[in-house]
């Protein structure tokens, strides 16, 4: 791609996507995200002891155009579900005030009894 930098950071070109259903593999998650645009790299996140997916993923393009791009296809959908693609935190960012704007966290190996 025409001004394409080598040394672009990783986190300028990489997506977190969540809402993805828990069937989801690796190679499902790649051809579904691969249609928005080129990709580097792509990761359906797995639960480490039921090795199941965890209902999100990462995706790293090949440049930040790319990633760009991948945020402008909207309604985006994977195996036919809405997901929700967000720029991975920037580290260092310079705006003030950047690291109060997240609304969600996401939290595993909660046991399906607790409570509030």
């Amino acid at each position: 791609m025409e001004g394409h930098n080598p040394k672009e950071p990783e986190q300028l070109r990489q997506l977190f996507i969540g809402g993805l259903v828990f069937e989801t593999t690796d190679d499902n998650f790649r051809e579904h995200v691969e249609i928005w645009t080129s990709l580097s790299d792509c990761v359906a996140m797995r639960d480490s002891q039921t090795k199941r997916s965890g209902g999100l993923g990462f995706v790293t393009y090949s440049c930040a155009e790319e990633e760009d791009g991948a945020m402008c296809a909207r309604p985006p959908k994977v195996a036919g579900r809405a997901v929700e693609p967000r720029a991975v935190s920037r580290k260092g960012s310079v705006e003030p005030g950047a690291h109060l704007t997240v609304k969600k966290v996401f939290v595993d190996g909660i046991k399906e009894d607790t409570e509030e």
